[in-house]
């Protein structure tokens, strides 16, 4: 796998990515791209195997940095902004049609907005011709809310409305921190050593008017009669991203769509445990549904017989 740093724009910020493509390209190459889930990014250890899978059977990976993350520019850093995460990947996908190399252009994400990041792109990009969500979020509204005891949401929702006051007031937001205090993790989550090498570089301090926007985030909306391919991937009894979210997607897709629900193991012990199993069917999703149609489209039906 070779990997080349590229930069685009998206709004007036340079968006900064890994290319990632095999060895040896020998003509033009189906693409896909990605944005990192919740709080990631472009270059964490745990996307390696999948992007490896990926060069592997012949696809480039082009993964990003959203703005405000890594190194990406942006004035809001370590703010998860759907609106603005969308146009990056819009505008990521727009990059992949300046390089000569690339044909058809799909789309993979794991892990909370991540996952439903991309569904929302294809929903809103009729030029990505595949998509992988994995792990994704469906209403975001939901997933906070399941994070927290009733009591706790009662009281989420009061500090959120007092946050609200004080910023027409005041122009500033109480800061938090966003795997405390907007997400809540998991014990599984503290635990482990997922994601470390991303975590010390991620800003740990938030403004709270972060989570008015994700209260109104809705893949699960924009899996609603979606015809792009999507195949979802899920984790029985997820406790950081709820199965039944991604069954809804999965559920609400009308075109070519495939589930893989994936037993006996959690959110984050799955990438490693059932990898080797996983990767291989994702290849050959895009292998099947990544393509461009010939500039030549025959059509032809039979009469029916009276």
């Amino acid at each position: 796998m070779q990997t080349e740093k590229i930069e685009y724009f998206s709004g007036q910020d340079r968006i900064r990515a890994l290319w990632r493509t095999p060895d040896v390209v020998d003509g033009p190459i189906q693409a896909i791209i990605q944005g990192p889930g919740w709080l990631g990014l472009k270059d964490a250890k745990a996307y390696d195997r999948y992007h490896q899978g990926f060069t592997d059977a012949g696809f480039g990976v082009l993964s990003i940095d959203y703005r405000g993350f890594g190194e990406s520019e942006g004035s809001e850093r370590g703010i998860v902004n759907p609106t603005h995460q969308l146009e990056d990947l819009v505008n990521g996908v727009t990059y992949l049609t300046t390089r000569d190399e690339v044909g058809a252009i799909g789309a993979y994400a794991t892990g909370g907005t991540g996952g439903g990041n991309v569904v929302l792109l294809a929903a809103t990009d009729p030029r990505v011709r595949a998509v992988i969500s994995q792990m994704p979020v469906a209403d975001g509204r939901d997933w906070l809310h399941r994070m927290r005891t009733e009591y706790e949401w009662v009281e989420y929702q009061a500090l959120l409305q007092q946050d609200r006051r004080e910023r027409v007031l005041t122009g500033k937001s109480r800061l938090v921190h966003p795997r405390n205090e907007v997400m809540v993790e998991t014990l599984e989550r503290k635990q482990s050593n997922f994601k470390k090498d991303v975590d010390v570089k991620i800003r740990m301090e938030v403004p709270l008017s972060m989570v008015d926007p994700l209260l109104h985030y809705r893949p699960g909306q924009a899996a609603n009669g979606l015809t792009t391919p999507l195949m979802v991937v899920a984790v029985e009894d997820d406790a950081t991203t709820p199965t039944d979210h991604a069954v809804a997607i999965y559920e609400a897709a009308a075109g070519p769509k495939a589930l893989i629900l994936q037993r006996n193991t959690s959110h984050y012990a799955a990438y490693a445990k059932y990898a080797d199993v996983v990767i291989p069917q994702m290849v050959a999703w895009f292998r099947e549904h990544l393509h461009i149609p010939g500039d030549v489209v025959v059509r032809s039906e039979k009469p029916s017989r009276s």
